[in-house]
C-alpha cells in the first residue's frame, strides 16, 4: 500500500502531494495547479503577499502600544517615586515632551458611556415637547433629537447628539425633565486610553502627526 507524502506551504498557498503541486480551492478541496487559470495564480500570490505585509504591520503596531506604555508606565513611576507628582490632570490625560520640544507623545483618556433607561423617559419628553412646538420649533432642534435618537448598527445613541441636547437651553418644564433624565441615564462603564505621536521642525513650527492610520497614511 503506497503512502501519500504531503508537504504544505501555507505561504504560497500550495500543497505538494507525492511530487505534485495542488491549489486549495474555496470549498476545501485540492486542484492541480496545471488546472488552475493563470489569472487565479497571479491573484493568489498577490493576496498573499498583501497579508503577509499586513500581518507584520499589524505585529509591529502591537509591540509598538506595548512598548509605549510599558516606556511610559516606567517614566510615569519614576517620577511618582522620586518627586511624589504624576504628569496629567484628573482625567489621566498626559503629554510628554522631548527636550528640543520638537518631540511629542499624547496620551488622551476617553470615557466609554452607554445610557440606562431614563434615557426613554427623556425621549418620550421630548417628542411630547416637539410634537406640542410643531410648526413653532426649530428645524435644527427638531434634527439633533431625530440624530441622536438615531441607533447605530449596533443598537447605540449618538452619544455626542445626545449631550449636544444638554447644551440647549430651553424653557419648558417637560424639556428640562427630559435633561435631566438624561443626565440620570449617564453610565461611565470604563476608559480607553489613545495615545499620538507628533513632531515638528522647528518650535515655530505647527505639529504635525505621525501617521499610524492606514486609511490616512
Amino acid at each position: 500500500m503506497d503512502v501519500a507524502i504531503f508537504e504544505e506551504r501555507p505561504e504560497e498557498g500550495i500543497t505538494i502531494m507525492n511530487g505534485q503541486k495542488f491549489m486549495i480551492n474555496a470549498k476545501g478541496g485540492l486542484d492541480p495547479i496545471g488546472n488552475v487559470k493563470e489569472q487565479y495564480q497571479l491573484e493568489d500570490q498577490t493576496v498573499r503577499k498583501c497579508i503577509a505585509y499586513a500581518r507584520e504591520a499589524s505585529a509591529r503596531l502591537t509591540r509598538l502600544k506595548t512598548n509605549t506604555f510599558a516606556d511610559l508606565g516606567a517614566l510615569d513611576a519614576l517620577l511618582a517615586e522620586k518627586f511624589e507628582a504624576k504628569i496629567g490632570g484628573k482625567k489621566g490625560n498626559r503629554t510628554y515632551q522631548s527636550y528640543d520640544g520638537l518631540m511629542k507623545v499624547t496620551v488622551q483618556v476617553s470615557d466609554q458611556i452607554v445610557f440606562g433607561p431614563e434615557l426613554q423617559v427623556a425621549k418620550s419628553l421630548i417628542d411630547e415637547c416637539l410634537n406640542e412646538w410643531s410648526a413653532g420649533s426649530r428645524p435644527e432642534i427638531q434634527a439633533i433629537v431625530t440624530r441622536a435618537f438615531n441607533t447605530d448598527k449596533e443598537g447605540q445613541v449618538n452619544w455626542s447628539d445626545v449631550f449636544m441636547l444638554l447644551r440647549l437651553e430651553i424653557d419648558d418644564v417637560r424639556w428640562n425633565n427630559a435633561m435631566e433624565a438624561i443626565r440620570s441615564a449617564i453610565r461611565v462603564t470604563g476608559s480607553k486610553e489613545y495615545v499620538r505621536f507628533y513632531e515638528r521642525a522647528s518650535s515655530n513650527d505647527d505639529w504635525q502627526a505621525i501617521t499610524i492610520d492606514l486609511a490616512k497614511a
